[in-house]
C-alpha cells in the first residue's frame, strides 16, 4: 500500500513539473520528419524546450552544434556584447547554396542597384528577443533552427532550395542571460501561477535591458551599443526582404502581429510596405486560427520610429514585422485569459515564424519586385526634393562631430567635405570643419528622417519619440541647402589636426575644454594622481608655438605642484588616442585674462560620485548616467539602491545623482542626512521628477507646476468617449526637441559657444523660472518647439520656463536638470552639461 502511494505521489510530482513542457516535435508541423544525425534541442539541453528558460551559452552552443552537423547551416560570429557574450548569425539554405553563399549575397546586393538577377533568393531575417525578459522568442529560435537544419518536408525543401533564412537567435544576450537566471532560480517544482510570486516579479533593473540598462530596441538607429553596431552592419551586408522582431507584452494580452495602426506609420515609409506586411499577416492569421489562438492587429502599436527593429528595415526597402506575445514571465502564470504556460508562449512564436516563411514564399514575386525597385524609386523621389542636401559643421568639438559621422557611416549615408567655405542663411560654414550630405543617394528616406523638423503628423499619438534629428541631438550647426554645393568626393573629411608639444621643464601644461574628450583626459589624469587646476575664466598664455587662447574650463597642470614621475610620458600616453592638443606654457604671467596663479584657478581632485538607483528610479536613466560615466568619462561611479541609502556615510561622496523617480518612500532620516551633506559641501544633481522632489524638500529654490495645473490648460468640452485616447495623448510629450537659451558664461556651460541649445523633452514637467538672478542656467525660448510633436497647450506652458537651475546651498551646490541630459546615450549636446556638473560645480557661487 505504501509503495503504491509513493508511486502515485512521485507521478504527481512529475506531472506538476512536466505537464506544461512540450516535446520538440510537438511544437513543429506534424508533417515533418527529421534527420536523425542532427541533435535535437532536448538532447542538447537535457530537458524539453520550455521546461526551463534557456541560457545564452546553451543557445549559442546548440547553434554551433547545428552548424557543425548540418550542411544546410553556416554560422558567423558578428560581435561581442558589453559582457563579452558572442553575437551569432546563422544562415540556413540548401547545401548547394551554402557552397555559393558569398556569391548569392553579392548578387543580391547587386540586384538592389538595378542589375537584374535571375532566380533571386529571398533573404528572410528572423530576429528574437531584443528584450531579455521577453524570452519566448529565443527559446523558439532553438526549435526553428532545428526545423530548418534537420526538418524534411516539401515546405522546407522549397524554402531552402531558392532562399536564405538568417537567424539571429538572441538580440540581447546579456539581458536574456540575466532573465534566464532569474526565472530558473525562482522556479518551484510545483509551478506557482500567482503573478505576485517572485518568479514573475523581477528585481530592479529588469532583464528587458542590456548591460547598461538600455532598451536595445531603440538603438538600431542611434548605434550606441556593440549589439546594434554588429547587427546593423550585417543588415547592410544582407539587405533582407523581410525582417522579423519577436517580442512579448503584458500577460493579460493575447498575440499581436503587424501591420499596426495604419495612421501611425512613418511618413517616409511607402504604402506598398504596409500592403505587403498585411499580405504576410494573412498567413499569421490562418496559422493562429488553426491553433484557436486569440490575436489582434492594426491597433496599439505603431510603425513610426525608425530606430526599432521592426521599423528600421522599412526605411531601407525591407519589410519589418513586429510580433508581440502575451508573456508568462516565468514558467506558468494566471492571466485574464486563463493559465498561460511558457510553452504556450514559445508555441505562438514558433507558429508565426513558420507562417512568416509561408507568407514570404507565397508573396516572393511581390517582395522581390518591391525591394529591387526601392532604391531606384527612392532616388527618383530624392530628385524631386527642393533640397540638394544638408551642411553640418562643428569647429571646436572634434569628438562630437566624429561620433555623428560614425553614425552616418553605420547607415551607409554618404557625406563629403566641402571644397570651399560657404554661407547658408547668413551662417558661415567653414570647409575645414563642415561636411555636406547630399539627399540624392540610396538612404534618402533615412536622411530626411534624421534631419526632420516636422511638428505635426496625420496622427499625433505616439508610442515612442516623435523626433530623432541627429544633428540636434549632437548640437551641431546645420542647415538645409537648396543651391548646388561644391563638395569633394575624392577625399575623406579629416577636420583639424592635433599635435602636442610637451617640453621638459615647462612652467605648466594645459589643454582646452572645447572638445568632449577633454573630460576623458581629465579623468585619466586625476586617476593617475596628476594634480590639475581648472580655469574659471579665459586666458591667453604664451607657449612654444606662440600665444594660445584658452577658454573657461581649460585644464592646467602646473609644474609647481608635486607631480608623478615621468609626467610628460603620462600626458603623452593618456592623450595619444584623443583629439586633444596639449600645450607647454612658458610663464604663469598671461598675455590676457587670468594668470595661472589666479583664485579663479580651482584645484580639482578625483570626484567620488554616487548614483541613486533601485526601486522608485528609472532603470533607463540610471543606465544612461552609468554608461556616460563608464564609456565617455572613464570615471568610476558608485551605484546604490535607494533602500540602502540610509546605511551609507554620505561624507565619502562628493556628488550624488538622482534620476527620474518617485521618491515617495525616502525617510525623513535620509532627507536630514542629505540636507546636512549638501550644506557641508556636497553637489546634489537631479533630473526630471527628482527636480520636483528637490524643490519639495526645500533644497532647490524653484518650483514645478502641479499636474492639476497642467491639466487645466486642456479643454475637454464637447469631447466623446472615443476621443479619450487622443485627448490623453495631447497631455504628454512623448519625445520632442525644444530649444533653450543657454547662459554660455555659466560654469555649467563651459565648452559651449552658441546660446541656442536643443534639448530633448519626454515629460510634461514644467519648472518655473525662479525670481532670483543668476541661478537659471538655461530657459526655453518664446517658441521652443523645434522638432517633433507637442500640443499647443504644452508648447505655451514650456515657453520661457526653466530648463536648468543651479545655486549654492550652504557650502554645497544643487543642480537641477528639468529634462534628461543623457537621453539614450545619444544627446551629446546636453550630456556635456552633465559632465560640467561633475567637474565645474565649484565655480557656482550664487546662493539660492
Amino acid at each position: 500500500m505504501s509503495y503504491v502511494f509513493n508511486l502515485l505521489f512521485l507521478s504527481l510530482i512529475f506531472l506538476s513539473q512536466s505537464s506544461y513542457a512540450v516535446q520538440d516535435k510537438d511544437y513543429l508541423p506534424a508533417d515533418t520528419t527529421y534527420l536523425p544525425a542532427v541533435t535535437t534541442p532536448t538532447q542538447a539541453l537535457g530537458s524539453e524546450v520550455g521546461e526551463w528558460h534557456v541560457r545564452h551559452d546553451q543557445l549559442v552552443s546548440y547553434m554551433r552544434t547545428l552548424a557543425a552537423q548540418s550542411e544546410r547551416v553556416s554560422l558567423v560570429d558578428i560581435g561581442r556584447t558589453h559582457e563579452n557574450r558572442p553575437l551569432v548569425l546563422l544562415a540556413f539554405t540548401s547545401a548547394a547554396n551554402q557552397q555559393n553563399l558569398a556569391n548569392l549575397q553579392a548578387e543580391h546586393i547587386a540586384s538592389l542597384n538595378g542589375k537584374s538577377v535571375s532566380n533571386s533568393p529571398l533573404i528572410i531575417w528572423m530576429g528574437y528577443s531584443v528584450h531579455g525578459n521577453e524570452s519566448s522568442g529565443s527559446n523558439a529560435a532553438l526549435l526553428i533552427a532545428y526545423y530548418l537544419a534537420a526538418g524534411q518536408n516539401e515546405q522546407i525543401e522549397q524554402l531552402l532550395k531558392d532562399n536564405i533564412v538568417l537567424l539571429d537567435p538572441s538580440l540581447n544576450p546579456d539581458g536574456l542571460s540575466r532573465f534566464a537566471q532569474w526565472a530558473n532560480m525562482h522556479k518551484s517544482r510545483h509551478l506557482v501561477t500567482d503573478p505576485q510570486n517572485r518568479e514573475h516579479q523581477e528585481a530592479w533593473p529588469s532583464s528587458r535591458t542590456n548591460h547598461y540598462w538600455f532598451d536595445l530596441n531603440r538603438d538600431w538607429l542611434l548605434q550606441v551599443h556593440p549589439e546594434s553596431k554588429a547587427r546593423v552592419a550585417q543588415f547592410h551586408q544582407w539587405r533582407p526582404h523581410v525582417l522579423t522582431d519577436f517580442h512579448e507584452m503584458g500577460s493579460d494580452s493575447t498575440f499581436f502581429f503587424q501591420p499596426g495602426i495604419p495612421s501611425r506609420k512613418n511618413p517616409w515609409t511607402p504604402q506598398e510596405n504596409v500592403e505587403l506586411t498585411d499580405a504576410l499577416g494573412q498567413f499569421h492569421a490562418r496559422a493562429l486560427d488553426k491553433n484557436k489562438q486569440l490575436y489582434f492587429t492594426q491597433e496599439s502599436y505603431d510603425d513610426f520610429y525608425y530606430g526599432k527593429g521592426s521599423t528600421y528595415p522599412d526605411a531601407l526597402g525591407s519589410i519589418g514585422i513586429l510580433f508581440e506575445q502575451a508573456s508568462s514571465r516565468g514558467h506558468l502564470r494566471d492571466t485574464a485569459n486563463g493559465v498561460l504556460s511558457f510553452a504556450d508562449t514559445i508555441q505562438n512564436q514558433v507558429t508565426t515564424s513558420i507562417s512568416t516563411f509561408a507568407g514570404a514564399l507565397a508573396n516572393k514575386d511581390g517582395l522581390l519586385a518591391y525591394q529591387q525597385a526601392f532604391d531606384n524609386n527612392t532616388l527618383k523621389l530624392s530628385k524631386k526634393d527642393a533640397l540638394t542636401g544638408y551642411v553640418v559643421q562643428e569647429a571646436r568639438d572634434y569628438t562630437r562631430m566624429q561620433d555623428f559621422l560614425t553614425v552616418l557611416q553605420a547607415h551607409h549615408i554618404d557625406y563629403w567635405p566641402l571644397k570651399r567655405d560657404i554661407e547658408v542663411d547668413d551662417v558661415p560654414f567653414k570647409a575645414v570643419s563642415s561636411v555636406f550630405i547630399p539627399v540624392q543617394q540610396a538612404q534618402y528616406r533615412l536622411i530626411k528622417s534624421l534631419f526632420s523638423t516636422r511638428k505635426s503628423f496625420d496622427d499625433n499619438t505616439f508610442y515612442d519619440v516623435s523626433n530623432w534629428n541627429l544633428a540636434l541631438a549632437f548640437n551641431l550647426q546645420y542647415a538645409p541647402v537648396e543651391s548646388k554645393v561644391d563638395f569633394d568626393t575624392n577625399r575623406n573629411f579629416t577636420g583639424k589636426t592635433f599635435q602636442s608639444e610637451l617640453l621638459d621643464k615647462a612652467y605648466a601644461y594645459a589643454f582646452s575644454w572645447d572638445d568632449s574628450s577633454a573630460a576623458t583626459l581629465l579623468s585619466r589624469l586625476l586617476k593617475a594622481k596628476v594634480k590639475v587646476q581648472v580655469a574659471g575664466s579665459p586666458f591667453v598664455a604664451q607657449t612654444s608655438q606662440g600665444a594660445v587662447n584658452f577658454t573657461a574650463g581649460s585644464v592646467v597642470i602646473p609644474s609647481a605642484f608635486a607631480q608623478p614621475e615621468n609626467l610628460i610620458g603620462l600626458l603623452q600616453d593618456m592623450s595619444q588616442d584623443l583629439p586633444i592638443t596639449l600645450w607647454s606654457i612658458d610663464s604663469g604671467l598671461t598675455k590676457q585674462g587670468i594668470d595661472l596663479g589666479s583664485r579663479q584657478m580651482h584645484n580639482l581632485s578625483l570626484p567620488k560620485v554616487l548614483l541613486v538607483g533601485g526601486k522608485e528610479t528609472s532603470q533607463y536613466e540610471a543606465g544612461e548616467v552609468w554608461h556616460h560615466f563608464d564609456q565617455q568619462l572613464e570615471l568610476p561611479l558608485t551605484i546604490v539602491d535607494l533602500d540602502r541609502l540610509a546605511s551609507l556615510d554620505l561624507t565619502n561622496y562628493s556628488h550624488i545623482i538622482w534620476v527620474n523617480g518617485t521618491y515617495k518612500n525616502v525617510s525623513e532620516t535620509n532627507v536630514k542626512s542629505l540636507s546636512s551633506w549638501l550644506k557641508d559641501g556636497g553637489v546634489l544633481i537631479g533630473q526630471k521628477n527628482a527636480v520636483a522632489w528637490f524643490a519639495d524638500k526645500g533644497w532647490l529654490k524653484a518650483r514645478t507646476k502641479t499636474a492639476s495645473d497642467i491639466a487645466l490648460a486642456f479643454d475637454s468640452k464637447g469631447l466623446q468617449y472615443s476621443d479619450l485616447e487622443s485627448f490623453s495623448a495631447k497631455q504628454r510629450i512623448a519625445g520632442a526637441v525644444f530649444t533653450t537659451n543657454l547662459d554660455v558664461s555659466h560654469p555649467l556651460a563651459f565648452g559651449f559657444e552658441r546660446e541656442a541649445l536643443p534639448m530633448f523633452k519626454n515629460s510634461n514637467q514644467i519648472l518655473l523660472r525662479p525670481d532670483a538672478p543668476f541661478i537659471t542656467v538655461a530657459k526655453y525660448t518664446d517658441k521652443p518647439l523645434t522638432a517633433g510633436y507637442a500640443a499647443p497647450e504644452l508648447q505655451d506652458l514650456v515657453a520661457n520656463s526653466a530648463a536648468i537651475v543651479a545655486h549654492q546651498v550652504g557650502k554645497g551646490r544643487v543642480i537641477a536638470f528639468n529634462d534628461n541630459m543623457n537621453f539614450r546615450g545619444t544627446w551629446q549636446g546636453t550630456s556635456r552639461l552633465f559632465t560640467n556638473a561633475i567637474f565645474m560645480a565649484s565655480f557656482i557661487n550664487v546662493p539660492g
